[in-house]
């Protein structure tokens, strides 16, 4: 017989302790994406045929370069969650779960942060 309540057994998360968190980052960046895509699928729609310099100029405006930045944050972490969800799902091999892990993890901020440098690049004038 344990002395422990219900309630604190469920507090301890499951057997890896972040799948309630891995679960609503994965919810919250989806939700976020939504109003992030529709915006630069619109502004891209819009700026068709817009010369070099015309979108060097819009991708430097403040606001269009937060926005991208979000996007760009937004979609990485999404991807990371996402792809390791099918990598722990789908590879059974251990060390090749772990390599694969390790690779996606570092494919989506080696990308990320080359995407937010060249962003930043352009909004600062670079």
């Amino acid at each position: 017989m344990s002395l422990r309540t219900p309630i604190s057994r469920v507090r301890g998360l499951g057997s890896a302790k972040d799948g309630t968190e891995h679960f609503w980052l994965q919810r919250v960046t989806a939700v976020a994406l939504i109003p992030l895509v529709i915006w630069f699928t619109a502004s891209i729609v819009c700026m068709t045929g817009a010369s070099y310099g015309d979108m060097r100029d819009w991708l430097g405006q403040p606001i269009v370069a937060v926005l991208m930045l979000l996007m760009i944050t937004a979609g990485f972490i999404h991807l990371k969650l996402g792809v390791q969800v099918v990598i722990e799902d789908y590879v059974h091999g251990e060390g090749l779960k772990l390599v694969s892990l390790l690779l996606n993890t570092f494919f989506c901020l080696a990308v990320g942060v080359a995407a937010a440098f060249a962003v930043l690049k352009i909004a600062f004038g670079g």
